[in-house]
């Protein structure tokens, strides 16, 4: 058992409010254990300056860590963010542009903001986890207003932290195994089980061939999971 009671293979409790805030796309505010993130999805009837006459839209992610959603204030990043803030919203903004179909979506650009309120551990994840079902949300709406024409929906899309700690494969690090894993790894999938984006790092030491294995079967376990609690906010 770990520190907070889970099992090796357990998620931590994850909560998917839709409609969170009232916008004209979509909105939810993910709890994962005690990390929890608002993530939007708003359209813009324009595409990037790159791609004018070519028919296709586009999907851009920021993300930010409010000033108190950690034990100590961060500096807000009103002018530049810092280089963690940047490299997460580039994963965010590829992962999602996965789950798209930018010749469907037509010249308009989608604006994915995920604004972290609380942060212990796996603020990356929850924001994509959240993202996408926000992004769901907001292609409901748009296509009920008549803002697009059909759904450039092609795939859902999840994450999850998994690591090793104490030479044990654990599913979902929070913060406190998170700084102490001596292996730490994102997984990024679609429904069909294909990765979108692996980050592992061996922070303490190297690993093998077979826990790789076993960190990607406890991705797989998460993932799945994750899907069913998007699948129930999407219809709600």
């Amino acid at each position: 058992m770990r520190f907070d009671g889970r099992k090796e293979n357990e998620l931590r409790n994850v909560e998917i409010i839709p409609d969170f805030t009232e916008t004209s796309g979509g909105s939810v505010l993910i709890n994962w254990g005690k990390t929890r993130v608002l993530c939007t999805a708003l359209l813009e009837n324009k595409t990037m300056p790159f791609l004018e006459g070519t028919g296709k839209g586009w999907l851009t992610a920021e993300y930010a860590m409010l000033p108190s959603s950690t034990s100590g204030r961060k500096k807000r990043e009103t002018t530049r963010p810092d280089g963690r803030s940047t490299e997460i919203k580039r994963l965010i903004g590829r992962s999602l542009r996965q789950a798209l179909d930018f010749d469907a979506l037509g010249e308009k650009t989608i604006w994915i903001d995920c604004d972290v309120l609380s942060a212990d551990g796996g603020t990356r994840t929850a924001s994509i986890t959240g993202a996408y079902v926000a992004l769901a949300l907001g292609v409901k709406k748009w296509l009920k207003e008549g803002l697009i024409e059909k759904s450039p929906l092609v795939h859902s899309i999840a994450a999850v932290s998994v690591g090793i700690n104490d030479n044990v494969p654990i599913l979902d690090l929070c913060y406190r195994e998170d700084s102490g894993a001596d292996v730490d790894m994102n997984v990024v999938m679609n429904e069909q089980g294909e990765f979108i984006e692996l980050q592992g790092t061996g922070e303490g030491r190297a690993f093998g061939p077979d826990e790789l294995s076993t960190l990607i079967d406890l991705a797989k376990k998460g993932i799945a999971e994750l899907m069913l609690i998007q699948n129930k906010a999407i219809e709600k």
